[in-house]
């Protein structure tokens, strides 16, 4: 790729880490951790959250970006920077270029939510939108910086991003002392191999553990290849952590300093969005929420103190509705179900009255009349409903059933 250098496959040491700290003094945010009561009693020890959702920009990537960017020579800064990405890293690009004075050009994919794009405008990047997924506005910034001089910005895979990534790392060390295990998101690396390079030279006692979603889990069959292998078609909500191939940089100091690599599930992504929004009252978008998907789906595998790095929270209002009905359901919280009804007057209102009986909060109702698939007499139903947990939920399907209304789904 154009942005391969030599200097690009440079090792990252714990002096990098320190001296992007120096960097980042008064430009990155020493984000709060708040101790979670709930995922503390799962555990059996305390847990504490690393709030990068609460960044600048909304994520920890402008830690990378900015040093990044500020170790470009005068020439180089003077030539502009480009990146692609469909989020995170193109704020965090936006910002650290506007703070430096850098022309920043940043390509997104045509699709890339509205509030994300007009948010990397607001930070002072001229955006483009392109392709309709992330490799084709990967290969169109890499065009353009090839074309026009432009230094491209990798979203992962360079040792000064790395090396920002990893205060992430000195911070936790210095507001939890005590800390055995630190739980992260990945998708390329780049946040699990910078703070595993901090951590690790400081207390290599402390367990890494990184967490990728089950649909774009690249991670695992490349460790077990010795290299970085690549996913055809990487698929999950968790836009944050879709990447379909490690980076070659991160991907050696995972191998070497990360200890396990775990994967969760959609369900357990959507929970995990949904505890950290109950619970702890923090918007974290899906791959912001992968580390305490992980505590959720097997709390007795860590030892306590834990670290959970929230990584971002910059969440699309559309997903998130999605998604918290999925982990509303995932709960047995929610539950949409169609059934047939004899089309008369007072029908929905019998219905609806055998519902709230049962204590079910109805939320939405579709009412079909006309479908070749009904009969005369027949009209059909889809209810949305709030209930309280896996027992309500088959409560309602029995007191459906036995009140004589054929369930369809």
């Amino acid at each position: 790729m154009s942005y391969r250098t030599a200097d690009s496959l440079r090792s990252v040491t714990l002096d990098d880490v320190r001296g992007a700290r120096k960097m980042l003094s008064g430009v990155a945010r020493v984000t709060a951790l708040e101790g979670s009561r709930y995922l503390s009693r799962l555990v059996g020890a305390p847990v504490h959250l690393k709030c990068e959702n609460l960044q600048r920009t909304g994520s920890f990537k402008l830690r990378g970006a900015y040093v990044r960017i500020a170790g470009l020579l005068p020439e180089e800064r003077a030539a502009g920077v480009v990146a692609a990405s469909a989020g995170n890293h193109a704020q965090g690009v936006a910002l650290a270029s506007s703070l430096l004075g850098v022309h920043a050009t940043v390509f997104m994919p045509q699709g890339a939510p509205l509030p994300k794009v007009s948010a990397t405008r607001d930070y002072g990047a001229e955006v483009r939108l392109h392709g309709q997924v992330v490799d084709e506005t990967l290969a169109a910034a890499e065009e353009y910086a090839a074309r026009t001089g432009a230094v491209f910005i990798h979203p992962f895979d360079h040792p000064d991003v790395i090396a920002g990534q990893g205060t992430v790392g000195l911070e936790i060390l210095e507001q939890c002392p005590e800390v055995r295990t630190i739980v992260v998101g990945m998708g390329g690396g780049g946040l699990a191999a910078g703070i595993a390079v901090a951590v690790k030279a400081l207390r290599p006692d402390v367990r890494i553990v990184g967490v990728q979603a089950e649909g774009a889990a690249c991670y695992p069959p490349s460790l077990a290849a010795g290299r970085p292998v690549s996913l055809r078609n990487p698929a999950t909500m968790a836009d944050g952590i879709r990447v379909g191939r490690p980076g070659v940089v991160p991907f050696g100091i995972v191998g070497e300093l990360v200890d396990e690599v775990r994967t969760v599930s959609e369900d357990e992504l959507s929970a995990a969005l949904l505890l950290c929004l109950e619970r702890a009252k923090l918007v974290v978008e899906p791959a912001g929420a992968s580390p305490v998907a992980a505590l959720l789906a097997a709390p007795e595998t860590f030892e306590g103190p834990v670290v959970a790095v929230l990584s971002g929270g910059n969440v699309d209002p559309v997903l998130m509705q999605r998604v918290l009905r999925h982990g509303m359901a995932a709960q047995g919280r929610y539950l949409a179900v169609r059934l047939r009804l004899t089309d008369r007057p007072g029908a929905l209102a019998t219905l609806l009255g055998v519902l709230s009986a049962a204590d079910a909060n109805v939320l939405d109702v579709s009412h079909v009349r006309t479908d070749p698939r009904l009969g005369l007499t027949e009209a059909e139903v889809e209810l949305h409903l709030e209930t309280k947990g896996p027992a309500h939920c088959a409560e309602l399907g029995r007191v459906l059933r036995d009140a004589g209304y054929p369930v369809i789904a």
